[in-house]
């Protein structure tokens, strides 16, 4: 049976205690050395500094120089009850002892060289002698006129020494123990915290997190981007900054993003959205938002994005296709209802009324667009806008091809086309419903230039709010008050763009309402075209 491997927080904090305590060993044997040292040179010091103020005493040196032993013997003795020493020693020019502390040892030389000493030298050490071992301070000993007549020297005992360095190492001790169980209680709370910062998750463990987030994060279609409570980007894979075509750093505000205002605000605001359709660059995407609250405490929020560009291209192909469709029956029903009154005059010999009645049919519009529908030669146009003339119809506005209006070839890029014209004249016919102008009406001007389409759109609303002007094209800004309004502008000068053209608002002068002007180079099809003088 496989022993259970210890985990990393509980090796973490075997491994801090060890270190503390050998630093802490180290620091203390350290420290009881320096303390040794600097109490036997402390104690040496003051032996030598004794030894001098003795040998300073010209009474001594004379009754040296006199042999006044018991002169000598006085001195010393009281000099040594006064300073605590363990001997004073005063010795002849020839190393005899004069004094002592034991009697018996006095007349006999000293146990250590005193050549040194006596040739006016000073020693500090520590020795072993008759009396044990002690620190010890020798100096020689001057008359008044500096004749050496012999030494003083002086010890102090070294079990005063041990006594004073284990006073000193047991406050060490007491301080060195308080400091490791501080470093180890401060280890086992660094611990404790690395375990609650980390869920209890081992270093393995928290490895693999990261290469699964990797792998999700950069190893799907789908673009996220995670923003914390405090509002700052907290996490953002590269499909996120592909699809917003913007660089995001990790910890920027959500104010200081460069996205759509749509989905700024959405992140700003926390609430969950589902399939939010905006627009950036030249793509379109589908946004889902979710806030994140684990425990009852809010973490931020979640934004996913999903290009949609491709799938909305397919739609707005199906939707040009499907008007061009209904068109054509609507045509077919009406071709049908006019050859039934055809025949019927003919069948009744009313011969001059069908005749008059087939001349008002080559005079009329096509498709109830007019007679400039026939300078219109692009099947997908005139499909189009005659399809959006009945929904207009039917909304109590009036839709018209305006007369100046010239497409002498087909159009190559159908769905782009299609998508400018569209959301204008989607938004021409509201603003014109909306308007306080009647008749409402609805003007559509179409002007081929080359392989280059010229497009204007004039209703006769209320026109667009100053205030608005500016920002008009911005995804999310519109100037109906409707939700889900402020995609079709924007949509609209994309699909421009994305055919190097644009979509402008101009000034209509004094005159109500609203002119929105396009230009979309290489959309018709080249080659020996006709000039419009030429056809007019």
């Amino acid at each position: 049976m496989s022993r259970r491997p210890v985990r990393f927080a509980r090796q973490a904090l075997i491994l801090q205690i060890c270190l503390i305590t050998l630093v802490t060993a180290i620091g203390f044997v350290l420290v009881a050395s320096l303390l040794d040292r600097n109490l036997v040179d402390q104690y040496g010091q003051r032996a030598l500094a004794v030894a001098r103020s003795v040998a300073a005493d010209s009474d001594l040196s004379g009754a040296v120089a006199r042999g006044d032993l018991p002169r000598v013997r006085e001195q010393a003795d009281r000099a040594r009850a006064a300073t605590d020493a363990l001997f004073i020693v005063v010795t002849d020019r020839n190393g005899i002892r004069l004094s002592h502390p034991d009697p018996a040892r006095i007349g006999e030389p000293v146990s250590t060289d005193p050549s040194w000493v006596l040739t006016g030298h000073e020693v500090v050490d520590v020795q072993r002698g008759t009396l044990g071992l002690s620190a010890r301070g020798k100096v020689p000993l001057r008359t008044p006129d500096g004749t050496i007549v012999g030494q003083v020297s002086v010890g102090f005992d070294a079990e005063d020494i041990s006594v004073a360095l284990l006073r000193l190492i047991g406050t060490t001790a007491a301080f060195t123990g308080g400091a490791l169980l501080v470093g180890v209680a401060g280890a086992a709370w660094l611990t404790r915290m690395l375990k609650r910062r980390t869920l209890g998750l081992e270093p393995q463990e928290l490895a693999e997190l990261v290469r699964q987030r990797e792998a999700v994060l950069y190893g799907i279609r789908e673009g996220v981007l995670a923003v914390d409570a405090e509002g700052r980007v907290s996490v953002r894979n590269s499909e996120a900054e592909r699809l917003l075509d913007t660089s995001i750093e990790v910890g920027t505000p959500v104010e200081a993003l460069g996205i759509p205002a749509r989905l700024r605000d959405v992140l700003l605001e926390r609430r969950p959205v589902d399939n939010l359709i905006t627009v950036t660059g030249d793509r379109t995407l589908v946004a889902n938002h979710r806030p994140v609250v684990r425990g009852g405490t809010e973490l931020g929020s979640v934004l996913t994005l999903l290009d949609r560009t491709d799938l909305e291209t397919l739609s707005r192909e199906l939707d040009s296709v499907r008007s061009m469709t209904d068109t054509l029956r609507a045509q077919r029903h009406e071709f049908t209802n006019r050859l039934h009154t055809l025949s019927g005059l003919l069948q009744t010999g009313r011969n001059q009324e069908a005749v008059e009645y087939v001349q008002a049919l080559s005079s009329g519009s096509v498709a109830g667009l007019g007679p400039a529908a026939e300078a219109v030669r692009d099947p997908y146009l005139v499909a189009f806008l005659s399809a959006k003339k009945s929904v207009a119809a039917e909304r109590g506005v009036e839709l018209e091809l305006g007369e100046t209006s010239w497409v002498p070839s087909a159009v190559v890029a159908p769905v782009e086309v299609m998508t400018v014209v569209g959301n204008l004249v989607d938004n021409a016919i509201d603003a014109a419903r909306l308007g306080s102008a009647r008749p409402a009406r609805v003007e559509v001007d179409l002007l081929a230039d080359g392989a280059t389409l010229h497009l204007s759109v004039v209703d006769t609303g209320d026109g667009v709010p100053e205030s608005l002007r500016e920002k008009i094209f911005t995804e999310g800004v519109s100037s109906k008050d409707a939700e889900g309004s402020g995609l079709g502008l924007a949509l609209s000068r994309q699909a421009a763009r994305s055919l190097s053209g644009d979509v402008q608002l101009t000034d209509t002068g004094e005159q109500p309402g609203t002119v929105f002007v396009a230009v979309l180079p290489d959309v018709l099809e080249t080659g020996d075209l006709p000039t419009q003088e030429a056809t007019l």
